[in-house]
């Protein structure tokens, strides 16, 4: 699956007029690659724009960022669509690279200040974005979902919606207060982070959160052991990072959340992200 080819317009406007397009799939967000420059559909104009000003200058020791291309008008984003340089590699198992570049990352962008948009709620009609928000809310606010109010089950869209709703409330009794700041995170690494042989991995986005760092590391752990294939000692091996069991049992609590709320979850998700939360609650 791959996005329609982006308007000519667009190329222009990018300097790309005449160059070949070839499509890169949904693994790089439905891109087209042109020459060295990547050519992707935006979901959210200000966060794509965030992302794009913050990839333009960022340095992270041992990480390939590709950096912005802006239009010739200076624009980051144009008629929904953003500009890249192409980093090479492809996603693969190598869980624990990803997480030593999550502690990276986080180092370098600890002193950013929080994007406004972060802090504003979902709002009706839902888009991908709203999902991922509220999901995020879910993991931390006193009630799962309560912000939402009684309305929840008009958003949940998963075929089995009341069981992960019920693993939710349940593993919500489980928190503890953390005392990790929170800060600038990317929190989708999973399936992101890109390896190219011996090359240091490479990035070519950020999807931001405003959460303690070892919170980002443990979604993609949730996520590798429940969906990727990861060995379960991987949940173990980070355990000196601060509040590390309390940041697991929240990174799934989330993941749970966007289940019971994503339109294109699917069934076959749950096991996975079931047998996870067991491990982490044995760790409490």
């Amino acid at each position: 699956m791959t996005s329609p080819e982006p308007p000519e317009h667009v190329r222009s406007t990018f300097g790309l007029r005449g160059t070949e397009l070839h499509p890169l799939g949904m693994s790089r967000d439905g891109g087209w690659r042109c020459g060295d420059v990547v050519l992707s559909p935006v979901a959210d104009h200000a966060r794509a724009a965030w992302s794009a000003k913050v990839r333009e200058n960022l340095v992270v020791d041992g990480l390939r960022l590709a950096r912005p291309v802006r239009g010739t008008d200076g624009r980051y984003v144009v008629s929904g669509w953003r500009a890249d340089t192409f980093v090479e590699g492809n996603p693969e198992p190598r869980h624990d690279e990803v997480v030593s570049v999550s502690l990276r990352l986080h180092a370098a962008t600890a002193p950013l200040e929080r994007p406004r948009f972060l802090s504003q709620p979902p709002t009706a009609p839902w888009v991908d974005v709203d999902v991922f928000v509220a999901a995020d809310r879910a993991a931390w606010e006193a009630v799962p979902l309560r912000s939402l109010g009684p309305s929840v089950r008009e958003y949940a869209a998963s075929s089995d919606t009341e069981q992960s709703l019920a693993m939710l409330v349940r593993l919500a009794t489980l928190r503890k207060p953390v005392e990790t700041p929170a800060q600038l995170v990317h929190g989708d690494l999973f399936g992101t982070v890109l390896f190219a042989g011996s090359m240091a991995p490479g990035l070519a986005d950020i999807t931001p959160y405003w959460r303690p760092a070892p919170w980002a590391a443990g979604v993609a752990v949730v996520d590798a052991v429940s969906w990727g294939g990861a060995d379960e000692g991987l949940l173990e091996r980070w355990d000196d990072l601060p509040e590390w069991p309390q940041m697991l049992l929240r990174a799934v609590m989330f993941r749970l959340a966007v289940h019971a709320l994503h339109p294109r979850s699917t069934a076959d998700v749950l096991p996975g992200l079931a047998h996870t939360a067991d491990l982490i609650r044995m760790m409490l």
